[in-house]
């Protein structure tokens, strides 16, 4: 069960499961299933150890293993406690293999690449559909006039087409940072050496396939131990944060566009939505503004990422390791957020047409100084503006 948090970050909700302690909660017992499993499957344990875990614990233990686990800094160790105890009674054997040659850093960090897998899939899945949206819009507008802007002031004229396309370029590489992500399994031991393992086995040999086992179980890539070399989340965090640059930046255009004095772009109306508690005619740009709320808060959140990382020391780091959970967490489930509201922003955003007609001729003839003074007589003066959107749009359908 998930308790909506949405009251001080409104969307919340569009996250659902992902991430919650519910869903840390079945990662950590998956991870705990997949390693008891290889095993057994392994002949290190017997035949008589084999349990899949399930329904030994679920969310209406999660407050009280939240309760426990300050007095030892992780969730796992509780956990452990609650799982042994519970498994104990209906197969001692697997009791007494649980978690064993395993550390709670293994399987925490671990279980934090399974629920960010599922938070970066439903990421991508909106981008997907945001990108169809700017395809779309770069295509129809190709030729639609409006007055291009530098540093808040008129410059040329472009057309929305193309300012669609650079939107569509940032979504792109947002989209190919997160297709380059490696998100691998992480199992060390204690101390990275895998000293229990390979005790429990007799051979790093046998370990490598156990792991190999884990990872094929999980469907995860199998790599040397990362535990205190954290690229694999600053990575994740970086990827995150260049997803909400390209959304916070159209956010950007949408709000100022939006202006009643502009005109230019408007929210696809929803009932209820954008409405003040005191005044009846406003129409706030709600999406925007929470869209641009979550490009401003990510960055901050993997820089805290990069300062764990960068503050990890021995072979666990004491509070860097830490920190990293909910902050992982957070920046995780606010980007999943914005995705959704970023894909609803553009399936629904109006070209006000006739405004941008309206302001790109009311510019006139400042706007058009640099065609004077360097083209006066052309009849066009839009350079590679159709090169650039058909540029954009195949790279799109790679």
């Amino acid at each position: 069960m998930y308790v909506v948090s949405g009251v001080l970050w409104p969307g919340d909700d569009r996250a659902g499961d992902l991430f919650s302690d519910a869903a840390v909660l079945a990662a950590l017992v998956a991870v705990e299933a997949a390693w008891l499993d290889a095993l057994v499957l392994h002949g290190v344990a017997g035949p008589d150890a084999r349990d899949h875990l399930t329904g030994l614990v679920g969310p209406d233990d999660v407050p009280a293993l939240g309760h426990d686990a300050e007095a030892g800094g992780n969730p796992v160790i509780p956990l452990l406690k609650l799982v042994r105890k519970r498994l104990k009674a209906r197969n001692p054997a697997a009791a007494e293999w649980l978690h064993k040659g395993l550390t709670s850093q293994d399987v925490l960090d671990t279980a934090l690449v399974l629920c960010l897998r599922d938070a970066l899939r439903q990421v991508r899945d909106d981008l997907r559909g945001q990108i169809a949206s700017l395809v779309r819009l770069a295509d129809r507008h190709r030729d639609t006039a409006m007055a291009g802007r530098t540093l808040t002031q008129h410059a040329i004229p472009i057309t929305f087409g193309l300012k669609a396309a650079t939107w569509l370029t940032g979504v792109l590489d947002a989209r190919d940072r997160l297709a380059a992500l490696d998100l691998p399994l992480q199992i060390g031991g204690a101390a990275g050496s895998l000293a229990a393992p390979v005790a429990l086995t007799g051979s790093p040999a046998v370990v490598r396939d156990l792991i190999e086992t884990v990872g094929s179980a999980l469907d995860l890539r199998v790599r040397e131990p990362w535990h205190t070399a954290r690229s694999p989340f600053t990575g994740a965090a970086d990827a995150l944060v260049t997803c909400t640059d390209a959304w916070g930046r159209i956010a950007g255009d949408v709000l100022v566009a939006a202006r009643p004095e502009v005109h230019e772009l408007t929210e696809g109306a929803v009932e209820g939505r954008g409405g003040s508690s005191a005044m009846p005619n406003k129409q706030n740009p709600v999406l925007s503004i929470l869209i641009r709320r979550a490009a401003l808060a990510g960055p901050p959140l993997a820089a805290l990422m990069h300062t764990a990382a960068a503050c990890a020391v021995d072979e666990r780091p004491d509070g860097g390791w830490h920190v990293e959970w909910d902050t992982l967490r957070t920046l995780a489930r606010r980007t999943a957020v914005a995705a959704g509201q970023t894909t609803e922003l553009l399936a629904g955003l109006r070209v006000e047409t006739a405004w941008m007609t309206a302001n790109l001729t009311a510019a006139r003839p400042g706007i058009d100084a640099e065609q004077r003074s360097i083209a006066p007589g052309a009849a066009s003066y839009r350079g590679a503006t159709d090169q650039i959107i058909d540029a954009a749009i195949a790279r799109a359908k790679e």
